[in-house]
């Protein structure tokens, strides 16, 4: 996903009267929605069989939500419970696979993708990505896994699912509504009420227009900033009155500019496009502040080894009674019981 440029973020997520304009468009695409929808469920389009139960991690608007922290949550909460499960991909930001390849931590992201090699290395959790996610199902389960999480694909219908999870950005919510082009939605609200469950990932209150009876919070909580050079970590409380170069290339960079200002630092924003490749020169600077990225960022830096660069890693945070009552509704959806074992 490119960069959104401003003037299509002020139509999304603001009160601009130009959207209207584009109003005719956005029916015509809810008409295809609607269209490819009804087509599935009426058997006119063919859905994959897959050897797992399938629980999508997945939202319904144009750019990052947080989905990727979601995905690896789940995997340490279901492993804590005797699962083991595994993810799938596309691999946004990698060479397109029309076969199925499972990821290697020792992968490159311009072969595999940013956000599954993150997860890969993160978690230690098998990661398959293909253009066909049904295709990329069916070669983790050579992986012993008891469950495939796919991260993304809430709108690929040809892949079964036995549980979908939808995160909203708890600051932008569902912008101004409306679906493509006149604005950031792929599918249209309602669609929130036949997910099982929606989960809001920050901000201070809950966005309008959600199922309150399935919706629940989780929050983004930052690491010790680690150094793209290797060595020791560096304290958060360190960024205190600190100016920095803020370098991200993720969906909502803000969120991310926001947050190290709340950790106190001065921050000199530089956004990126999603995914975008990382040359050498976005992180010179003629000055000598310190540069912090995301770790999505930096699993796109292989190599490199630039001192006074770092990258600041972050773990979702989700209320133990909602989270056990989270993971409840997954098992049940599933059909797992936790007995399943940890797998090959």
């Amino acid at each position: 996903m490119s960069a959104v440029p401003g003037w299509v973020e002020r139509l999304w997520y603001g009160a601009s009267p130009w959207r209207w304009l584009l109003w005719p468009l956005s029916l015509l695409f809810l008409g295809g929605v609607s269209a490819r929808r009804a087509a599935y469920r009426l058997g006119l389009f063919r859905v994959q069989q897959v050897p797992l139960p399938v629980v999508v991690v997945g939202n319904l608007t144009v750019g990052g939500s947080g989905k990727t922290p979601l995905v690896l949550w789940l995997l340490q909460a279901l492993s804590a419970r005797g699962i083991r499960a595994g993810v799938v991909s596309r691999g946004y930001g990698g060479r397109p696979h029309r076969q199925p390849r499972l990821v290697d931590p020792t992968d490159r992201a311009a072969d595999v993708g940013d956000e599954p090699l993150l997860i890969a290395r993160r978690s230690g959790a098998p990661v398959v990505v293909c253009q066909a996610r049904a295709a990329a199902v069916r070669r983790l389960a050579e992986e012993g896994v008891a469950l495939a999480i796919s991260d993304d694909g809430l709108q690929h219908y040809a892949m079964p699912r036995a549980v979908e999870l939808a995160v909203v950005d708890g600051e932008r919510g569902l912008g101004n509504g409306l679906c493509l082009p006149a604005g950031p939605l792929r599918e249209p609200p309602p669609r929130l009420a036949e997910v099982d469950a929606v989960v809001v990932n920050g901000g201070r209150t809950l966005p309008a227009g959600l199922p309150l009876a399935r919706t629940l919070r989780m929050r983004l909580v930052p690491g010790a900033l680690q150094p793209l050079a290797g060595g020791h970590a560096r304290a958060l409380n360190t960024l205190e009155g600190v100016t920095v170069h803020a370098v991200a290339g993720i969906g909502h960079p803000q969120r991310f500019f926001r947050l190290l200002a709340e950790l106190g630092a001065r921050v000199i924003a530089h956004p990126l496009p999603d995914h975008a490749p990382l040359r050498r020169q976005d992180l010179e600077f003629p000055d000598a502040h310190p540069v912090i990225m995301t770790e999505k960022d930096a699993v796109r830096c292989e190599g490199w080894s630039r001192p006074g660069v770092w990258w600041l890693p972050v773990e979702a945070e989700i209320a133990e009674i909602q989270a056990d009552a989270l993971l409840e509704r997954l098992l049940l959806g599933t059909g797992l019981t936790g007995e399943e074992g940890s797998g090959g």
